[in-house]
């Protein structure tokens, strides 16, 4: 499809600091609790992977894994880091881990499904995605139900990625996400008008960018509709005058 500027969700969106800490490199373990020092090196650890540090990042996740193998949320982090090293291997180890620490955990089972997507195991992924998708206080299952859906789209089940986009709106009608990865499936299936329409009720719940805006010129441009055409190549030069997407209409001009 033409969608990799919208594919999964980033994987680590559930990773979240709750305290600033010392930066420093070493494998030194702080002074304290176990616990409380396994948390620590998990908030660093977790800190140099957000800043692309990956070698610190996963000595530090690491021995915080030493101090306390049951923190789900430091084997997915360390599974991310693994992932970034090119280590798919001891990314889906830690993945595993972090599965069996907290079977209930969805974030955990998303973000490992995520995994298991980019490495075509369809079948696999799907199954947490599902599990992901069932756990009860996931309140935010939208999301979970949209990255199933760009999941299938990669395998390629276009028929099975939209049901998981309109179970997502379902639960929330104004998704944005899964509003946009609706109108790009019907825009590739060539139902131009239905793409026409979920690219309408995305913009009125979310901001243009250029990709988008170059969406909405392939549609109408597959509809005949001129004017609608020029509307968002004029807004995309405007708005976006050195985007790439911008360039591709200059160029085709």
């Amino acid at each position: 499809m033409k969608s990799s500027e919208h594919i999964l969700a980033a994987a680590a969106f559930c990773l979240i600091l709750t305290a600033c800490i010392s930066t420093t490199t070493g494998r030194t373990t702080p002074q304290a609790d176990p616990a409380d020092a396994a948390d620590l090196n998990y908030q660093l650890g977790a800190r140099y992977y957000l800043n692309g540090q990956y070698e610190l990042a996963r000595d530090r996740l690491i021995t915080a894994l030493e101090l306390d193998s049951t923190q789900a949320i430091a084997w997915s982090t360390l599974a991310l880091t693994y992932e970034q090293l090119g280590i798919p291997r001891l990314a889906k180890q830690s993945y595993e881990e972090a599965v069996r620490a907290e079977p209930k955990n969805f974030k955990v089972r998303n973000t490992y499904a995520v995994f298991l997507c980019g490495q075509n195991r369809f079948d696999d992924a799907g199954k947490e995605f599902e599990r992901a998708i069932r756990a009860p206080d996931n309140d935010n299952a939208e999301i979970t139900l949209t990255n199933a859906g760009v999941c299938m789209v990669q395998r390629p089940d276009y028929g099975k990625a939209e049901a998981f986009f309109r179970q997502a709106l379902e639960r929330r009608a104004n998704h944005p996400e899964a509003l946009l990865q609706l109108s790009l499936l019907k825009h590739e299936t060539g139902d131009d008008l239905i793409a026409r329409a979920f690219l309408q009720r995305y913009l009125s719940a979310s901001d243009a960018t250029p990709s988008v805006l170059l969406l909405g010129l392939q549609i109408e441009e597959e509809l005949g509709d001129d004017r609608a055409r020029a509307s968002y190549a004029n807004q995309l030069l405007r708005d976006f005058p050195n985007s790439a997407e911008a360039r591709r209409v200059l160029d085709s001009n």
